[in-house]
């Protein structure tokens, strides 16, 4: 667990998936108006789990339907929001068991892409960042 932003509370919460590809690239998607690449994943909705909006939103953002039981809490996390500046984004993390195919960027996503989590990049959203020791490891 992660408290970048100190014991500020968060404004928002999400959930967010890490999915890897069979060469273990992570998929990351960058949504309409914005500049900054991100976990897919979104806001629960009323009476949801972040469980069930995990799969939820990658079944909107992505078109994956993906398999309730190879999906496995990884932390929860506070840091910066990646598109709304000065907000603070609380956001449970779940990751994919299995390498997945077949993505393409639908709802509000304007683009997705594959990353070598190895690299680092000054598009990449703060949460994807505190995540690279997890993605690296």
């Amino acid at each position: 667990m992660s408290a970048g932003n100190g014991d500020r509370p968060a404004d928002l919460t999400v959930a967010a998936v890490i999915a890897r590809d069979a060469a273990g690239r992570v998929l990351v998607v960058r949504k309409r108006g914005t500049t900054r690449f991100m976990l897919p994943g979104g806001k629960l909705e009323p009476g949801e789990t972040s469980f069930d909006a995990a799969l939820r939103e990658l079944r909107e953002e992505v078109g994956l339907a993906l398999d309730p039981a190879r999906l496995a809490p990884v932390g929860s996390y506070l840091t910066d929001a990646a598109n709304e500046p000065g907000y603070t984004l609380a956001s449970d993390v779940f990751e994919y068991a299995d390498p997945v195919a077949g993505a393409a960027a639908d709802a509000e996503i304007a683009e997705l892409d594959w990353i070598d989590p190895h690299g680092v990049s000054p598009a990449w959203a703060p949460l994807l960042i505190e995540l690279l020791p997890h993605l690296r490891a």
